[in-house]
């Protein structure tokens, strides 16, 4: 009874600890959308010291540990990652709907990848389709979503109708790259791996950094303004320098982090000591068991998407990248001298074992006459790769050099097109400026290269594209501990395992779904039946050729034995033989003189076998429809003269 108080007791003052912290934290959120000021850290650091009095649990579900200054980024926790691919694509189908007593329900089939093992029911009414497209509407996109009925919304014929609308309507959705891949739709269709509240929780952590952090505030937070839902960027300042805007970006870790917490605390400490000419500057990194934390300056002139779209940096995802309403291609001189920069830091990358992969035009900063990669920490998290729905359908690209090559190719496309290429592989080049970077893009996005094997960067710098472009001689400075270095390699080699084993299974799966729509489809159908029916006919007559050599084999057997056997007169019968015969025996036969017994001629047995094999052969041969009508005279009946 005393054990039952004291449990009873604990529960208690746990769910009045974990009310307490989700009040204090509902409302750091509202402050941090009007733009307060840094009483988020000691408000949630509040929360966090009273839910920890209560004994209660940490509020995040990631795992962490604990650590001194800057280190104390979470509190001591289980270890663990985001095992979960959020770039695999789901497919969903609307299997059936049910009437209820005022509205219908739709039960959807969602599946994760190609595994059907992976798939989940969800059941959904119009009216979440309607909330879902009113969110989405800020894409710019035409959505095709079945309108509203109020009267006679429940006849079979009209829910049939509306049914196949919405499932056009989801194959539009996800068929987009951006709107697939944003959180509402991933939550629309698998609410249980995406229920959590990801602004609240990467706020927790960044409230943990300001705590032991002091010196820096919160400026205002940049809602969506990547594509990865699970990474959310605030603006923060210095108090020393209140004037500069810097990025801070906190991300979880993702299913491609093989590297030990050791390791990974020594590369995100390394990043801020780097200069390369082509690579953005980290004022800080740092990292703990289950997420990292980056910060960079706050550039106002955006990323090379930005600038392509002429699109203000600050703005959600969505909405500057899905309908921009207006595009420019570089001119050519731009397009030969950001590509040469880009491939140089790719091979300078690729030369100290470093692994990066994430290559796009959002990742891409215009600083001046130059561009400059960012997020190098992302290969370090773990974090999968923006195009890799895409490469994942090629087995050809299966290195971290050519995910960089095929990735390079869309940027090329982006910066001659401004904008991205409609599919891949792509079946035909527009004109551009200059044949050569047509040449450049047919050895990356075309349907050859997919099934040959993607360039090196070395060969693509040697290409008359960007042969005879002058850089600057800058010298990068970049060191690296040689243990580090045997766990990136170490870790690249698992990235391309994890890569490969995909690659395979969507091959396999390709495979056996052009397998099954081949034999389903009517001409292989038509194909089968007339296949068939050679077969009967074949084996039908195979039967009667056998059954005729059967029986002339027959016939011939009885033939020959009737001709071979030798004719024997009958013998007289044999007297009884006694000792002593009164009757003389019969005198000899003369020798001139033979018995002479009239055989059979042989071809009497002859005629005969044929005439049989004859009759029996019209008989098989025999078909009803040759008879002929004939016509019949009743004798019968009496004449009348």
């Amino acid at each position: 009874a005393r054990t039952r108080r004291t449990l009873c007791g604990w529960r208690l003052g746990l769910a009045a600890g974990q009310r307490e912290v989700g009040a204090r934290t509902r409302a750091v959120s509202v402050r941090l959308a009007g733009r307060g000021r840094p009483s988020v850290g000691g408000s949630l650091a509040r929360s966090l010291a009273c839910c920890r009095r209560v004994g209660g649990p940490s509020l995040s579900p990631h795992a962490g540990r604990a650590g001194g200054g800057a280190m104390a980024l979470m509190e001591k926790r289980s270890p663990g990652k985001v095992l979960l691919d959020d770039t695999v694509p789901l497919r969903c189908v609307i299997e059936a709907s049910q009437n209820l007593q005022s509205h219908t329900e739709y039960i959807i089939r969602v599946q994760r990848g190609v595994s059907a093992e992976n798939s989940w029911q969800i059941i959904r009414r119009y009216s979440d389709f309607d909330i879902l497209n009113s969110n989405l509407q800020i894409s710019g996109l035409t959505l095709p979503l079945p309108p509203k009925k109020l009267i006679g919304n429940m006849d079979r014929e009209f829910i049939a109708e509306r049914q196949s609308g919405l499932q056009n309507y989801l194959n539009f959705i996800i068929t987009q790259h951006v709107l697939s891949s944003c959180e509402l739709v991933k939550k629309f269709l698998d609410p249980t791996n995406y229920s959590s509240n990801y602004t609240e929780i990467a706020l927790q952590q960044v409230s943990m950094f300001f705590r032991s952090e002091p010196n820096w505030e919160v400026v205002e937070p940049l809602k969506e303004m990547g594509w990865r839902f699970r990474k959310r960027h605030l603006l923060i300042k210095s108090k020393d320098q209140p004037k500069e805007r810097q990025v801070l970006s906190w991300a979880d870790l993702g299913p491609d982090m093989f590297l030990c917490d050791k390791d990974l605390q020594s590369a995100m400490k390394l990043l801020p000591s780097w200069s390369h000419p082509y690579i953005y500057p980290v004022t800080f990194a740092t990292a703990s068991e289950s997420s990292g934390l980056v910060i960079r300056m706050y550039n106002d002139k955006g990323t090379l998407r930005d600038y392509i779209c002429k699109a203000k940096p600050k703005d959600c995802f969505m909405k500057k990248y899905c309908s921009p309403k207006k595009i420019q291609g570089l001119d050519l001189q731009q397009i030969k001298l950001f590509g040469r920069q880009i491939l140089e830091v790719l091979k300078f990358l690729h030369e100290k074992r470093i692994p990066y992969g994430h290559l796009h035009a959002s990742n891409v900063m215009i600083d001046g006459d130059a561009c400059k990669l960012l997020d190098i920490e992302n290969s370090f998290l773990g974090l999968p790769s923006y195009y890799r729905p895409y490469y994942t359908q090629s087995r050809k690209i299966n290195t971290t050099e050519a995910i960089d090559v095929y990735c390079f190719g869309h940027v090329l496309y982006e910066m001659t097109y401004g904008k991205p290429p409609d599919s891949v592989p792509v079946d035909s080049f527009p004109s551009a400026s200059s044949s050569h970077i047509v040449s450049v893009l047919q050895s990356i996005l075309s349907a050859e290269a997919w099934k040959a094997s993607m360039p090196t960067i070395a060969q693509l710098l040697e290409t008359p594209l960007f042969l005879d472009v002058l850089l600057n001689a800058e010298k990068p400075q970049i060191k690296i501990p040689s243990k580090l270095k045997e766990a990136l390699k170490a870790a690249k080699e698992c990235m391309e395992k994890r890569l490969n084993e995909e690659q395979k299974a969507i091959h396999r799966h390709k495979r056996l779904a052009r397998a099954q729509s081949h034999h389903g489809s009517e001409e292989e159908k038509k194909k089968r039946k007339i296949l068939a029916r050679k077969k009967s006919k074949q084996s039908l007559t195979e039967n009667e050729v056998d059954n005729s050599a059967k029986i002339n084999h027959s016939n011939n057997a009885n033939s020959g034995s009737g001709a071979s056997s030798p004719l024997t007169s009958p013998s007289s019968p044999t007297p009884p033989s006694t000792a002593v015969s009164s009757i003389p025996a019969a005198p000899a036969l003369p020798p001139s003189h033979k018995l002479e017994v009239p055989l059979p001629s042989e071809s009497t047995p002859l005629a005969n076998g044929t005439g049989r094999g004859a009759l029996l052969s019209s008989i098989q041969s025999f078909k009803k429809g040759h008879l002929k009508p004939a016509t019949t005279r009743d004798h019968n009946m009496p004449t009348i003269k």
